[in-house]
Parts: structure tokens; sequence; C-alpha cells
């Protein structure tokens, strides 16, 4: 039965969006109507809150994160800054197992029958289709677009941020399967997003680059996360033109 799930279960790409935060959005689009359209393109949204370690009540900005992570079909999680670094690696993981699951199901679905999910096999079985699973989430592609909130409340958390992050690519660097990252600010100067660093394997030069500097008190989180969905889609069209020119070259144009 395993030989056979593993043969079927296709790996594909885990795309995902990490949306760090410490307050609610506050101008252009609702965020969870977004990370709905995001998460039908086949993207999870997952959303870190971010509390001060000295602050004893949950801000009501922060009642979003939940929504819109529900909305995105991924994970939320609210943490204190101290904790951040090991929750922005367990809710990365967390999401590409929920997303696994996901695809297991309609796998299972497709070969014993529309009733049949990961919870209503046999307790064997369903430790054996949780082993491809957790073997998938070791071997499957990953591209990761973190969306960082860079607002004047932010400012004092971006330090511990940018730590969270470089330990976020030493743990996926550590898989067998390829990881993409990418880091993008909100919200930007001129438009909704700032780019920090573009499509990379590894988050080396993150300290160099990470901004200093806040860009502002509004939160448009709505229409950041849009423009975060629409790099994907360039990425893609980068490798199509890449490979193009690729086979050019070996044809001796």
């Amino acid at each position: 039965m395993k030989r056979r799930r593993r043969g079927k279960v296709k790996k594909g790409t885990l795309k995902q969006i990490l949306l760090i935060t410490d307050g609610c959005s506050n101008k252009g689009e609702d965020p969870s109507m977004v990370a709905a359209l995001i998460a039908q393109q086949g993207i999870a949204v997952n959303v870190i809150g971010v509390l001060e370690d000295d602050q004893s009540e949950q801000p009501i900005g922060l009642e979003e994160v939940e929504e819109v992570a529900l909305a995105g079909e991924g994970v939320s999680q609210i943490v204190y800054q101290q904790a951040l670094s090991q929750t922005v690696q367990t809710v990365t993981k967390q999401a590409m197992t929920q997303t696994l699951q996901g695809v297991v199901n309609q796998e299972l679905k497709q070969i014993l029958g529309p009733n049949q999910t990961m919870e209503s096999l046999p307790p064997e079985q369903r430790g054996e289709v949780m082993e491809v699973v957790e073997d998938l989430g070791e071997t499957s592609n990953v591209e990761v677009l973190v969306l960082v909130d860079t607002s004047a409340s932010m400012q004092n958390k971006l330090p511990t941020v940018k730590e969270a992050l470089i330990d976020l690519s030493i743990s996926m660097n550590a898989r067998i399967g390829k990881n993409k990252f990418a880091i993008y600010t909100f919200p930007g100067k001129r438009k909704a997003l700032n780019k920090v660093i573009d499509w990379t394997n590894k988050l080396d030069s993150i300290s160099s680059v990470f901004p200093k500097l806040t860009s502002g008190g509004i939160t448009p989180t709505g229409p950041a996360l849009k423009e975060a969905m629409h790099q994907f889609g360039k990425m893609k069209l980068t490798r199509s033109m890449n490979r193009n020119d690729e086979s050019i070259e070996e044809a001796g144009f």
C-alpha cells in the first residue's frame, strides 16, 4: 500500500506566502478576501503576528492574523518577539504538511472513493500515509515569499525578524528538496511592495540588505498580498525565458 501511494502522489512545488506583521491593515482591499484569491492559485498564505516581549494583552489588530490565514488556507500563530525564530520555522513546516495532507486526501479519494480521507483510514494505514507526507515534506520543492510589515510599530522588531529569516534559510536548506526564497516589505515608497531579496535558494545576503528604517504608519496588507501573489507568476515567466535563451544558445543562434 505504501508503495502504491508513493507512486501516485505527485511532488510538485509547495508555494507559500509568509506574512509577518504586528497589526491590522488600514488601507486598500480586505486582506482576507485577497488571501482567499491567492489560495485559489495554489499558494498558501501563512501569517505570524508579533507581540512585544513585555506585552501582556493581544491587541485588537492581531485578530486579523487568524482570519487571513484561514482564508488563505494556511497556518497562523501569535508569538512574542523572543520566540519568533522558532515560530517562523514551525509555521513554514506546518503549512507544508497541511498542504501535503490535502494533496494526499485528494489522491485517496481518487484511489479509494469520494468518502475516504486520511482520518478515515485504519491506524496502521494512516501511519503509512503520514510517512509518505513526511517524506514529501523533505523532498518536495518549496517556494516561500516572505512579506514583512515595516510600518512604524514594527521598527524595533525588524532585527529579530532578520535573524528569524536567516535561521529559516539554514533549516530549510537542510532538506533534500530545492528551496526558493524571496523577501518583500510593505508599504513601499511608491508602490505596495519593496523588494529586498529576489528569488534565491539562500538568504545569506539578508544581513546587508534588510531594511534598517521603517516606511511609515500605514499598513496596506491587502494590496501587498495581491502584489506578492504576482511575484510567483513573474518568477515562472523568468524561468521560461531563461530556458528559451538556453535552447537558442544550444542551437547555435
